[in-house]
């Protein structure tokens, strides 16, 4: 080895010993509160819009990303509503077919 390898060493013991450590944390707490619905479907909606304006702005004038983004909105909430209402469906007509399923017929006696 060469002379200069020691404090090359030295070194980088000593940055790692000076620089904050790593911390993992797995708690759940994020810096950042989880966003809303609302607001992710905002966010999605202007990413839309501005997709839309980039792309088409020069064909169909500066406005397509505002009624892309203002349309995009619309539809990701009445899309929620819809699954929301089709969610309490299915929970409707699951619950019937389980209950008609493992309930026995009452048996005619004679």
């Amino acid at each position: 080895m060469t002379p200069e390898a020691p404090s090359e060493f030295e070194e980088v013991i000593a940055r790692m010993k000076s620089e904050r450590p790593i911390t993992l944390d797995f708690s759940g707490n994020s810096a950042r509160p989880e966003a809303t619905l609302d607001e992710a479907r905002t966010e999605l909606a202007n990413s839309i819009g501005e997709i839309a304006h980039k792309v088409f702005s020069k064909k169909y004038g500066p406005l397509v990303g505002t009624v892309t983004k203002t349309t995009a909105e619309t539809l990701l909430k009445n899309a929620e509503e819809n699954l929301y209402r089709a969610k309490g469906d299915a929970t409707l007509i699951i619950q019937e077919l389980l209950d008609r399923a493992f309930t026995s017929p009452k048996k005619n006696k004679k």
